[in-house]
């Protein structure tokens, strides 16, 4: 196991020690791209001292629209971040879909990814579970977050005790979404880390376009509160032109700002202490 996922399991306590991050681009673009967003949040959350995970879709198969772009093909892209991974000695996570892709993804990543849509599939989890691998959970939005205690012991069930769970917010009404931050400290009653989505939090999903929406002028509120929870980690996806981006550009944190929100959010944690 790559030693920042044993530093993440191996805190004495929820909220101990410098908060963790998960990010990168919604989904690989292009590898050309991958590589340059990976390099500079590396050096970025390395300078900074927090433990970092590389986080990229390798295709997108929950697309509202026929039309949407859903990936580079599979194995083009699961190579490229295995890749990523080794050239800047970082854990990779990335989503799976169905008990296939678990087996396709295990090799080339350190963490698999199940959707909050499928966070109740037993398949999907118990094939997670089998490989080995650490599983991310992300809560459903139709979840109560005591709810998740059957997803994580399904997992173990397979003799993996390596789980994150990730809250991303509850539907609220139709295509909004809320946090209920109770839900941080609720979760990690499991004995599990958990991290907060803070870029889908903020989702405004299922809109009349068929492509979600999003209120990214938010981020920081979102992570700035989720840090003061006591959240073990964050999620945030981010890109160099999110304008320009070919999925959920809508709720993504510009790459250029991603510094300085983490200097503020590194202080808030200090200041936990």
């Amino acid at each position: 196991m790559h030693k920042t996922l044993e530093y993440i399991f191996s805190r004495p306590a929820p909220g101990d020690g410098p908060f963790f991050l998960m990010a990168g681009p919604c989904v690989l673009e292009n590898e050309e791209m991958g590589f340059a967003i990976a390099e500079k949040i590396e050096s970025i959350t390395r300078n900074l001292g927090i433990p970092y995970i590389f986080k990229a879709s390798y295709k997108k198969a929950n697309r509202t629209r026929m039309d949407s772009f859903t990936g580079i093909g599979d194995e083009k892209a699961l190579k490229a971040l295995g890749v990523i991974g080794a050239t800047y000695n970082i854990p990779v996570v990335t989503d799976i879909h169905s008990e296939e892709e678990a087996l396709k993804a295990a090799p080339h990543v350190d963490v698999l990814q199940i959707p909050a849509f499928l966070c109740r599939q037993t398949e999907l989890l118990l094939a997670a579970g089998n490989t080995g691998k650490v599983v991310n959970i992300k809560k459903g939005q139709f979840l109560a977050p005591d709810s998740m205690k059957f997803a994580a012991e399904k997992i173990r069930s397979t003799g993996n005790e390596h789980i994150l769970l990730t809250e991303r917010g509850t539907t609220f009404g139709y295509g909004d979404l809320v946090v209920d931050f109770r839900g941080i400290p609720i979760m990690q009653e499991m004995n599990l880390p958990v991290v907060l989505d803070v870029t889908h939090s903020l989702q405004q999903p299922n809109q009349g376009s068929g492509a979600s929406g999003g209120l990214p002028h938010m981020i920081g509120t979102m992570a700035r509160a989720g840090i003061a929870a006591g959240a073990d980690g964050l999620f945030i996806e981010t890109h160099p032109e999110p304008g320009k981006a070919m999925s959920d550009g809508a709720n993504m944190l510009p790459l250029e700002k991603l510094e300085e929100l983490l200097e503020r959010l590194l202080k808030i944690r200090n200041a936990l202490k």
